[in-house]
């Protein structure tokens, strides 16, 4: 049976190399690219044709920043799908990214250099702000559109005598110190990539919980350091080249959902003699604040989707008039 593969962010970076090698592994899957960017969408599908010649490969319209282009893509899946295998979950947003200059050269010559450069502690923070639906952007972006398509997305997703898998990249700049339960959108702090990346560790194990006895298992990925539009302003191109491992995230995509550890961070690694591997990492999360997180996601759920119906009642009325 074909395949149904969606990647959110998959017009560049990370999200295409997983397309490229998803084909690979699987050419006659139906994979559905997920983009804000319909040009940019557009010129990956062609990219992907051109070494897949008889993939099938569809374009989607999606904003995860965006309440209303989520549930408008998400009508539009249900309308192309009767079911959905994988759903990774890639696109993401750091903004304004700045190197504090002094941190960096101190952990430079530290004994805490490895851990700086794989987790950017204490080394970038990033100037977020309010989006149009009141809400703040990397949040938006990076966690709260993704747990939004998943909820619209569940008849797909969640059905009888069939398995489907989400999965999330996160990062390991994805830190407990960043985030704080109290204010989940990191409206008060200076690292919301860090928060959101957190959060979406953090809700991958309440999404186990509840729902892998409908079927659904959420797994999460950590591709190390890679050159994407994300980290290539962060520090020079030539920086990049020295430490830049090679991604090999679509293990995933070959092993069995049952089998794989709700609390484990599934890292891809490159080892000194160029061999690529996956390693799971236990990750730093407690059963308590995932709960409390769900929750909270489900409030604000209920929140946007009363306001989109009450702005589409208005709009029916203008409309008439």
């Amino acid at each position: 049976m074909q395949r149904v593969v969606i990647v959110t962010g998959a017009n560049s970076g990370i999200g295409l190399a997983l397309c490229e090698r998803l084909l690979t592994e699987d050419s006659q899957l139906r994979l559905c690219l997920a983009c804000r960017n319909t040009q940019r969408a557009e010129a990956a599908r062609s990219a992907l044709l051109t070494s897949h010649t008889n993939a099938h490969v569809d374009l989607l319209h999606l904003d995860v920043g965006s309440v209303q282009s989520v549930f408008t893509a998400a009508q539009e899946v249900k309308a192309r799908y009767s079911r959905i295998d994988f759903l990774y979950l890639n696109a993401g947003i750091m903004p304004n990214p700045q190197v504090d200059v002094k941190a960096f050269f101190k952990g430079l010559f530290s004994r805490n250099v490895i851990n700086m450069f794989a987790t950017a502690e204490g080394l970038l923070t990033q100037q977020d702000r309010l989006n149009s639906d009141g809400l703040q952007e990397v949040f938006a972006t990076n966690l709260f559109g993704h747990f939004l398509l998943i909820r619209e997305l569940e008849p797909l997703l969640c059905q009888a005598g069939h398995t489907s898998r989400i999965v999330w990249t996160s990062s390991s700049n994805a830190r407990r110190s960043a985030f704080s339960i109290e204010d989940m959108q990191h409206r008060n702090g200076t690292e919301p990539y860090s928060s959101s990346k957190y959060a979406s560790d953090t809700l991958s194990l309440a999404l186990n919980r509840h729902k892998n006895n409908q079927g659904l298992f959420s797994a999460v990925i950590c591709p190390g350091l890679v050159m994407t539009n994300l980290t290539y302003g962060i520090l020079p191109s030539f920086f990049w080249t020295l430490i830049m491992p090679i991604m090999w995230l679509h293990w995933l995509f070959l092993q069995k959902s049952e089998s794989l550890d709700p609390r484990a961070k599934y890292h891809s690694l490159t080892s000194g003699l160029g061999t690529n591997y996956t390693q799971p990492r236990k990750m730093d999360i407690d059963d308590e604040m995932s709960e409390v997180l769900y929750s909270k996601l489900l409030d604000l759920e209920r929140v946007v989707r009363g306001e989109a119906n009450e702005g589409n009642a208005a709009n029916k009325l203008i409309n008439s008039t």
